[in-house]
């Protein structure tokens, strides 16, 4: 997942040129798996119901291997744009299976900054090879799809593996009714007080996952176009953004139950602010690399600790089905906002990107300080680890 989300960022001067598009047309390679996001935020839980973890690992994976396989053949635009959306399916229902399983575990919090730390592990790679492969080795951008396809066949093999003995009703059994099977989802997104928290925490990872992806996405045409770097040295500051993603998901993953998420996630996403400013206001490229990597360390928590929180508040019950929905949802955040910027950036130039970023992290901040208040309204006000 990490590796398909930071490719697109890269590829995008080279996808302009091969195919005669404009920022706003290529945008649309973001824009089209909101579908796939969108259908698997409203099926999941049925799915999980029906197939279990072993049926998400294999649907998951072709869906993934089916989208790499067109762009390796490198068809007609819109073609690769269309497949794109079944590409954002799988994705979608393997956001919400792996993120509610890791997150009801013990020690949740440093298992899901793993868990994610591994997806910013495939989105710092995958720069790296598409740089390498199109300036150094002068391959087609195709070709990198190739790979991509290798990997979902390594991706359907060891995940049906893994999974091989979860059966559907693991999923479920600790669930107490039909009505957490037929009615979750509508509980989730309707019945108070749960359907705030899901909507919150829908909304903030919408907003998390496009900054994220609109950030590794657009940085290298910024550094290029806005830095004057090179291809090479712009692709390297999109690793470094991606290496942030992991390190401090990893790190962070293991300081935040020390401090309390409250505390925690606030001085985070205030962070992520500051170094937004440094990387606008200050026009030096090396300064801008160390900011982007930077706001990629304190943006890479965000996104498990909010799903460990999720899963304090809600019923256990309703944890498939609302960090499901929000998870698949919230990724469609990778699609709409990257192609905001691509359109913005049309009209006003790709400057915009980081007015852009510093005004998500601000919504991405207000969220969490209304989640923190909600959450004192629901299971007795008791929800987080506030504890030192």
């Amino acid at each position: 997942m990490g590796a398909s989300d930071a490719a697109y960022g890269p590829l995008i001067p080279y996808l302009e040129s091969y195919y005669d598009i404009s920022h706003t047309t290529v945008s649309l390679l973001f824009l089209s798996p909101v579908c796939g996001y969108t259908l698997a935020g409203l099926l999941n839980n049925e799915i999980h119901v029906q197939v279990g973890r072993r049926g998400i690992a294999c649907i998951s994976a072709a869906c993934h291997l089916f989208t790499f396989s067109i762009a390796s053949l490198h068809p007609r635009y819109p073609v690769l744009v269309v497949s794109s959306a079944v590409g954002g399916f799988g994705t979608g229902i393997a956001d919400s299976a792996w993120n509610a399983w890791i997150s009801s575990l013990s020690s949740a919090n440093q298992l899901m900054g793993i868990l994610h730390g591994l997806y910013g592990v495939g989105a710092m790679i995958s720069p790296l090879i598409v740089s390498a492969l199109v300036t150094r080795a002068n391959v087609p951008w195709f070709r990198f799809y190739n790979i991509m396809a290798a990997g979902a066949a390594v991706e359907a093999v060891v995940c049906t593996l893994a999974f091989w003995s979860a059966r559907p009703v693991t999923l479920d059994a600790s669930e107490d009714s039909d009505e957490s099977q037929r009615g979750g989802l509508r509980r989730a997104l309707f019945q108070q007080p749960y359907a705030r928290v899901t909507w919150i925490c829908t909304l903030f990872l919408l907003i998390y996952v496009g900054t994220e992806v609109t950030l590794g996405g657009w940085t290298v045409v910024f550094m290029m176009r806005v830095r004057h770097a090179t291809p090479f040295a712009s692709g390297m500051a999109v690793t470094g953004f991606w290496l942030g993603i992991t390190c401090g998901r990893v790190f962070l993953g293991f300081i935040t139950p020390m401090i309390g998420e409250e505390l925690s996630v606030t001085l985070y996403a205030l962070c992520v602010i500051i170094f937004g400013f440094v990387f606008w206001l200050v026009p030096n490229f090396y300064v801008s690399a160390v900011a982007v990597s930077l706001q990629g360390f304190f943006l890479g928590p965000l996104f498990p600790v909010l799903i460990v929180v999720a899963t304090k508040i809600l019923p256990q019950s309703l944890h498939v089905s609302s960090i499901g929905f929000a998870s698949a949802i919230g990724g469609a955040g990778a699609a709409l906002l990257p192609f905001a910027v691509g359109s913005l950036a049309e009209s006003q130039g790709v400057q915009i990107l980081q007015p852009f970023i510093i005004g998500l992290s601000v919504g991405i901040l207000l969220l969490w300080l209304c989640l923190w208040r909600v959450s004192k309204s629901v299971a007795g006000g008791i929800c987080f680890d506030t504890s030192p």
